[in-house]
């Protein structure tokens, strides 16, 4: 009897070669034939397919079964086995231990310059700088503003002043009053989160006598104005049957010293000769101030100048507004003030160095108190202190400067 030779790929001869069961030498059930010889697929590897295979073929050569009984008469077939085995998959060693890992998947047919470029731009890299997600319209910016807003009410403003100013310097006086008035309201306000209340009547009443006495009357009248309210505050106080006196007396007179009277020095200041053009140099610088802060510290800040009080104003952000300031008030020293390159130089730096220090001081406050703005009532800016900030403390330091340091020039 002829037996063919079992090929490698795992083709096993079926028919009179089958392997019998060593009971009584009759043909086993298929089933049982089945399970003698097991059926090889591609899955396996082709090494145990052809070792399975020789075993068999072996078995079938020497008539006996794998259990070692004699094969006698015909059997029936074994279940049809594949001719060809499923391909394997592609195998790699990695590293030196030797074990087989699955290879990387290539990409069927030829991959254009394209698809390389594209693909390229898919990995990763590692000084891909990664793109931040567009900003929905009117949402805050990276320094917690609505720019648009912002930008707008700071030129409406601006002209608002120095129109007044330039043109109607009692219509100047009367805004600067009105402002006094609306940022005292927004301190009381503010300070009333923490359960402080001020009286409010005679500090409403300061805020419209301070600025029209020092219009007025020059310096000797804003210091007997300030003098006087301050006693209106603590007779009025004194009156009041209600708890917590001592510190609504102290809370009033801090509002006055830091709103009304410190403002009242812009009075002063157009009291001058040629006063109005100094107040627009100081208005000019305070704005110089906010933008190029504003501007370099959003583009280059990384070292805060006073976390723990406004972490956002970084000392990039204060190199950039002295550079800005300085350019500024060169310009304004030659063609508006008349005076010297350096008076210019000097005001700059003063002047941010004061408005710094008045916008620390409120973002102090505030964060003290445990407010996020005073006030709602200038969108993309807050309330009106948070505009005042600086000018409260830039008003008496360029009255300082014009009066004691360059006296004469100004």
């Amino acid at each position: 009897m002829h037996v063919p030779k079992p090929s490698v790929g795992g083709n096993v001869p079926s028919g009179d070669g089958a392997a019998r069961d060593t009971s009584g030498g009759s043909a086993p059930h298929p089933s049982v034939a089945s399970a003698a010889v097991p059926r090889v697929t591609g899955a396996v590897p082709a090494v145990q397919a052809a070792g399975a295979a020789g075993t068999a073929g072996t078995a079938v050569g020497s008539g006996t079964s794998p259990a070692g009984a004699t094969a006698s008469g015909p059997a029936d077939p074994t279940p049809d086995i594949p001719a060809t085995p499923e391909p394997l998959p592609a195998t790699v060693h990695s590293g030196t231990s030797g074990t087989p890992s699955p290879a990387a998947a290539v990409p069927a047919g030829p991959v254009t310059r394209r698809e390389l470029r594209e693909a390229r731009k898919r990995g990763p890299r590692l000084f891909r700088r990664s793109r931040r997600p567009p900003r929905e319209p009117g949402a805050p910016s990276r320094a917690g503003r609505n720019l648009p807003a912002a930008i707008g009410v700071g030129v409406g403003l601006m002209i608002l002043v120095l129109g007044g100013l330039l043109f109607f310097p009692l219509a100047f006086v009367a805004l600067v009053t009105v402002l006094g008035v609306l940022g005292v309201l927004e301190v009381s306000r503010a300070l009333a989160v923490r359960r402080i209340g001020m009286p409010l009547v005679p500090a409403v009443a300061a805020s419209v006598a301070l600025p029209l006495a020092a219009y007025y009357g020059g310096a000797e009248s804003l210091a007997f104005a300030s003098v006087f309210s301050f006693l209106a505050l603590l007779l009025w106080r004194s009156l009041d049957p209600a708890p917590g006196a001592p510190r609504a007396v102290m809370a009033g007179a801090f509002t006055l010293l830091w709103v009304p009277f410190m403002l009242s020095f812009a009075m002063l200041l157009l009291q001058l000769p040629g006063g109005y053009l100094l107040i627009a140099t100081l208005l000019l610088l305070v704005v110089a101030n906010d933008t190029f802060g504003y501007l370099i510290g959003v583009l280059f800040g990384k070292h805060p100048m006073a976390p723990k009080i406004s972490p956002k104003k970084s000392w990039e952000g204060f190199g950039g507004s002295v550079g800005g300031a300085m350019v500024i008030g060169a310009l304004c020293a030659v063609f508006l003030l008349d005076q010297p390159l350096w008076v210019g130089l000097v005001l700059a730096v003063a002047i941010v160095a004061a408005a710094t220090a008045g916008d620390l001081a409120e973002s102090m406050i505030k964060r003290e108190l445990g407010v996020k703005d005073m006030g709602t009532m200038l969108p993309g800016h807050g309330g009106v202190m948070d505009r005042l900030d600086s000018v409260v403390f830039a008003s008496p330091m360029a009255f300082l400067l014009s009066a004691t340091l360059v006296p004469g020039l100004i």
